[in-house]
């Protein structure tokens, strides 16, 4: 029975796709991807093209993977659109449907940088030894939720390979996959202060408030919740705000932007999707009710 998988660097995991045939035509914009998407959940993709051998078929490139992967995250998020529209037809469904788009971006790219943060300092199952957090970190909580995951998804083909072939022996970019954005923003807490500043930089200090408005967020528009004239119970630091907007979405999604991994997305798709859905409901809705500003849209560009 094999252990726990040991760690890779990002040019180790290049090269083991370049090792199986996969063809890197700009490493430094496949570690950007592996960095925000990870190179365990980007594996799935991979295996239709993986032959007996471990290698893969003749001339697949790691752009063609990639964009598989982008029709299928767009994909699920068609189809929670019109599942939704179902139930309830209106601005607030539309714009609940915009912010879980950029949630699952963020959600997916923390898990992987975190994952890969903490494996590549203390090791594979480093996340199961409580002095490698703060004082505040409830290892046996902590502990108790991963193993109620694992038992909520024991059916799950990788949770069922790991223990069955590895004895339980989850990595943190495995056992990370099951982790709900709360159990996330509860990690990144729990960090000491020299590893959220290591792996935050300058906004290591607002980062544990972000993050809370958007677990807080992304439970709202996964329930269905009201968006409009909401008070929300998070505030977020850093962006001088006065008390009615930071409890307002505006709030909210200033820290949605602050988390956004990716600049060119956040300008060119999500920001003109949120300003043709204002301007579609320009008539009925008041952004004084969701805090935004006058200026919100030059504001919340990167």
């Amino acid at each position: 029975m094999d252990q726990v998988k040991k760690f890779s660097t990002y040019d180790e995991l290049l090269n083991k796709l370049r090792d199986r045939g996969c063809i890197i035509n700009n490493a430094s914009a496949c570690i950007e991807v592996l960095k925000n998407i990870g190179y365990y959940r980007l594996s799935a993709y991979f295996y239709p093209f993986m032959q007996e051998d471990k290698t893969f078929v003749e001339k697949l490139s790691f752009d063609k993977v990639y964009r598989i992967y982008e029709f299928d995250r767009k994909l699920r998020n068609l189809s929670l659109i019109h599942i939704s529209e179902m139930c309830i037809r209106d601005s607030d469904r539309k714009l609940r449907n915009l912010l879980l788009t950029a949630l699952e971006v963020i959600e997916i790219s923390l898990r992987a940088r975190l994952a890969h943060f903490h494996s590549e300092k203390y090791g594979p199952q480093g996340y199961l030894n409580a002095s490698n957090f703060n004082k505040k970190h409830q290892s046996t909580v902590f502990t108790d939720k991963i193993n109620i995951a694992i038992s909520n998804n024991k059916k799950a083909p990788f949770v069922r390979h790991y223990i069955e072939k590895h004895g339980r022996n989850f990595p943190l970019w495995v056992i990370s996959e099951l982790f709900t954005f709360g159990m996330l923003s509860r990690f990144y807490s729990d960090l000491k202060t020299a590893d959220k500043k290591a792996f935050a930089g300058v906004d290591h200090k607002h980062m544990v408030s972000w993050l809370k408005c958007c677990t807080d967020l992304r439970n709202i528009c996964a329930h269905y919740g009201r968006l409009y004239c909401r008070v929300f119970p998070a505030l977020p630091s850093g962006f001088q705000l006065s008390e009615f907007a930071g409890s307002r979405l505006w709030g909210a999604v200033l820290s949605v932007r602050a988390l956004y991994p990716s600049t060119s997305e956040w300008n060119n798709e999500f920001m003109p999707a949120l300003e043709a859905l204002i301007e579609a409901y320009s008539e009925d809705i008041d952004l004084y009710h969701l805090g935004f500003p006058n200026d919100w849209e030059s504001r919340l560009r990167k």
